[in-house]
């Protein structure tokens, strides 16, 4: 009888453990929501440079169709590119635009700084070379907002020298502290106020947002947004935000702040080894794999190991 009571009490103990436990057990056991693939920086240019060199632009299009060849064989819902698919020269565009364009999931990219080193009478062609009708945009997977955001709004690289958006731009940069780069970019009062709209959208409807860009905001780096601060603050105004995905700084880097995750991915131009990740989507975090020089990454929502 003795025995019987002690094991109906464990028994007992064991069944409200799992009661309080069982719906994050669920969630851990239990597959990602949908997942998508991430590339940064492919960065492609049709010249020769040492074997000793960093970036290796050359092997970009061998690198970009391996990593096709893998995503295309995962159950992905979309793949995004994050900024600087070529590193110079317009007619670059037609050597790697065919190979990403295999991709069987949904595909998106995000505009870096080198897109626009072409010359200043194909500057306006850029998006347009990479399927994009607006250089800033939004789309929704499975109570998912992902925001894509051009950090080329205000930029020394995106206008025609004459442009008055060129000029503009010179006066932004005057007013930077010395030594800030030319290559980095900005995000204008316009789309600023689209983000703000966006993220309230968002919010109404109950939606996490991810933000895709190819200049980073946090942690304080050389290669951030000219007007990473201003960012940062509409980012930490809204509570559904749940991550900032950028390229960029090739090295990659990471950052948490407000419970929110910085995510800078490493660029697949540099050395002979690829980088590039597939993200999981799951109900309390997002789960990063990694491959070549990208490292695998485990990224808790507010609530979930804080």
């Amino acid at each position: 009888m003795k025995r019987h009571i002690i094991g109906l009490r464990l028994a007992m103990c064991l069944g409200t453990w799992l009661c309080g436990h069982g719906s994050v057990l669920a969630q851990r056991s239990s597959g990602p929501l949908f997942s998508f693939g991430v590339i940064a920086d492919c960065q492609y240019c049709n010249v020769k440079v040492p074997k000793t060199a960093t970036r290796q632009y050359a092997l970009s299009p061998k690198k970009l169709t391996a990593c096709v060849e893998h995503l295309n064989r995962l159950d992905l819902q979309f793949v995004v590119h994050l900024g600087d698919f070529i590193d110079r020269d317009f007619k670059s565009f037609a050597d790697v635009a065919p190979i990403y364009d295999n991709l069987k999931a949904d595909h998106y990219h995000v505009l870096g700084n080198h897109d626009f080193e072409v010359a200043d009478d194909l500057k306006a062609r850029v998006p347009a070379a990479l399927g994009l009708k607006s250089r800033y945009y939004q789309f929704r997977y499975h109570g998912y907002r992902f925001i894509a955001l051009d950090g080329n709004d205000v930029s020394l690289h995106a206008y025609p020298t004459r442009d008055p958006r060129h000029r503009a731009a010179e006066a932004v940069h005057r007013k930077l502290p010395d030594g800030t780069p030319i290559w980095n970019g900005a995000v204008g009062q316009a789309q600023l106020d689209w983000l703000k709209k966006t993220l309230g959208e968002a919010r109404q409807v109950g939606e996490r947002v991810v933000l895709f860009c190819h200049f980073p905001v946090y942690p304080e780096n050389v290669h951030n947004l000219w007007n990473a601060a201003e960012v940062l603050a509409v980012v930490r105004e809204s509570r559904s935000v749940v991550a900032y995905m950028n390229g960029h700084n090739h090295d990659g880097n990471y950052g948490r702040l407000a419970k929110r995750h910085f995510v800078t991915f490493k660029g697949m131009v540099d050395t002979e080894e690829t980088a590039y990740a597939v993200v999981q989507v799951h109900k309390d975090r997002l789960e990063i794999t990694g491959f070549g020089r990208q490292k695998s990454m485990t990224l808790p929502f507010a609530g979930n190991g804080d």
